[in-house]
Formats: structure tokens, sequence, C-alpha cells
């Protein structure tokens, strides 16, 4: 089936020589300058950091969910519901991103974090946790911006939530007791609740995607689908950057002060993530290619198979090591790692298209029906 991306988005749209508009062009700019931002926010305030610390409503920071709030809904509200079937019907990727989330993800960062911080137990156990946390957030964005299926990945991080509400402490004992006895190593603990992870889920993928489906809904009847795809999403579209960068600038100034006094701590922790999420979408890509669901499919594949859910990851390792322990710096140096890291792929992404995959990603996708 092939489908022709309109111009609804930050994308610039003008026929086959399309290209990233000047806001996409210099994101990782902005994203750099927010993540200094942010960081020097951190530590030259401490009073920041805590005020954000205070402000947690069930273990979700209140600022960082409303930031992650804006950045999901212009992407959703983008997604055309009515053709959510036809993903569905694709098994093959429903199978590949259950098998590539919930079997390979955990025991990739497993391994990783075993191989490369043996000696350091608290960051080891925080990398573990990052693992476990599939992406049902930040996804959207790295997916939407590489050109990706968004109905795809509509279903995909659906998948993703109810998994997570119950499989997170399930793998959690596995990984962290289970699995470490059977291997001779040393065991830790992990105490969540699923209303914890469940409440997670509601407010990072619930409320934009209701809000997201409403808006097409009560767009397309009032005003009908040209005028909501070429009027009303342009307008609501940048907000997803701006979005993201809110959140990024709150997620450094959170523990800006943590990184900035331990850089050989958060270089030790960088390597086993840049392993894991180049390992990871890489392998999501290949397997798209190899067995033919086309560019679109194959990139959302690759990108909820690497990205992570950092707010969960952090939310858990505060919960139960404290705020100022090895497991909760691990988990804040994730999204340091993983959003830059993700913005490069996303441009990976763009060229794989052409050279791998022979579609121009601006005009038109190539996805089996």
């Amino acid at each position: 089936m092939t489908a022709t991306r309109p111009n609804t988005d930050t994308t610039a749209v003008t026929g086959a020589g399309a290209r990233l508009s000047t806001l996409d062009r210099w994101l990782p700019a902005w994203i750099g300058l927010a993540m200094i931002a942010g960081l020097m926010l951190g530590r030259l305030v401490p009073s920041v950091s805590n005020l954000l610390a205070r402000l947690e409503v069930g273990g979700v920071s209140v600022p960082i969910g409303l930031g992650l709030l804006v950045m999901m809904y212009p992407v959703l509200a983008k997604v055309r519901y009515d053709k959510i079937a036809a993903v569905t019907g694709d098994k093959r990727l429903l199978v590949l991103s259950l098998l590539l989330n919930w079997l390979l993800g955990p025991a990739v960062m497993f391994a990783l974090a075993w191989l490369l911080l043996p000696d350091l137990p608290e960051y080891r156990t925080g990398l573990i946790i990052v693992g476990l946390a599939r992406c049902i957030a930040m996804v959207v964005i790295w997916n939407d911006l590489a050109c990706g299926d968004r109905e795809a990945t509509a279903v995909l991080v659906a998948i993703n939530s109810i998994f997570q509400v119950v499989m997170f402490s399930v793998l959690g004992w596995f990984y962290l007791a289970v699995l470490p006895g059977w291997l001779g190593l040393d065991t830790q603990g992990l105490d969540v609740s699923m209303g914890q992870i469940a409440l997670n889920v509601l407010v990072f993928l619930g409320v934009p995607l209701i809000a997201g489906f409403a808006s097409r809904w009560i767009g397309e009847r009032r005003k009908g689908r040209d005028w909501y795809e070429q009027r009303f999403l342009p307008r609501v579209g940048p907000w997803a950057l701006y979005g993201l960068l809110f959140t990024i600038v709150l997620l450094f100034a959170l523990q800006g002060d943590a990184i900035t006094s331990n850089p050989l701590d958060v270089t030790r922790i960088a390597l086993p993530l840049l392993a894991y999420f180049a390992i990871m979408w890489f392998a999501g890509l290949a397997l798209g290619r190899t067995l033919g669901l086309g560019y679109a499919r194959s990139t959302t594949l690759a990108f909820t198979a690497a990205g992570n859910n950092f707010e969960l990851a952090i939310a858990v390792a505060i919960g139960t090591f404290g705020a100022t322990s090895g497991q909760a710096l691990a988990g804040v140096v994730g999204p340091l790692i993983e959003v830059p890291v993700l913005v490069g792929l996303v441009y990976v992404s763009l060229w794989a298209a052409r050279a791998w995959f022979h579609t121009d990603p601006y005009s038109t996708e190539t996805s089996p029906a």
C-alpha cells in the first residue's frame, strides 16, 4: 500500500524534493542548548531542582508531565485513527515489536549492564530498570521526525502500555533477583506497584491519546478532513518540539548537580546505553527490512524498540532506592544519552530510506497492506 504523507507537520513538504523544515533541521542544536540550559539551571540554582522534586503527584512530576503532554498531543492528533485496523492486521509487525521490546530489549540491557558495570551495582541496577521501561512517550516524536508510520506507532505504544502494566514488576523481579541468582551474581529487589505503573501509563499515553483522538473526531466532523490536516495540524504541530525542549530542560535541571559532579560515573553509565540504543535500533530496522515491512513501519519498529520510558524508570528508581541513589542517577543519564542518540538516528533513518528502501520518506511511504 502506498500512502502520501500530507503537509501537516513540522516537515516542509514540496513534492519529491522536500526536506526538513528550519525547526527540524536545527533540532540537534536546540536539544543541545536545552540540555546545557537544564544542567546549568540545576547546577546554579539548586532550589529549582528541589522545587521540581516536590511537585509530584503519585510519583509523577507535574511539570515534566505537562511537558510530555504538550510534546505528545500534536503527534497523536495527526494519527488517522480510521487506519489503525490495517496496522493491527499486520501480525509480523506486532509480533516483532513484542519480541524486541519484551524479550530482546530487557535481555540486552541486562547483559550490557553486567558486562560493562560489574563493579558498580547501583548503576547496573538503574540501567536494568531503564531496559524494562519500554517507550510510550518520546518515541512518537522520533518516529514522526523520521517519517515513520504514525498509525503503527499509536498501536505499538498502546501495546507497550498494556504490557508495561502487566510485565514491568514481573520482569524486574526476574532480572534483578531470579536470573542473577541462577548465574551466581548479586541480586537486588524492586518494589513497585502495578498502580504506580498504571498511573504513569495513563498520564503519559492515555491523556494525549484521548485528546488527539477527540481533536480529529471533532475537527473532521465540524470542518472536514482537508481543514483539519491543512489548517489545524500545521498550527499545533510545532508544539511537539516545544514540549520536547521544555521537558529536556526540566529533566536535566532536576539532576544537573549530580550529572556535572560525577562526569566519570556518567561516562561509565553512558557506554552500555550507547551500545543498547544502537543494537536495538539497528535490529528493529534490519528485521523490518528483511521481512518486507517497508520503510515507514520498519523505522517505527526500530524506534519503538530502541526508546525507553525514562520517566517511569526514574520514578521507580527514586521510589525504590531514593532520589540521591546511584540507581536514580542511572535513570537520569538515560535521557542524557537517549535524546541526542535517537535524534542522530532520525537522520540515519532518513538516509536509510533512500539507501536501503529506495523511497523518499517525505513524499511517499511504501508498506504492506
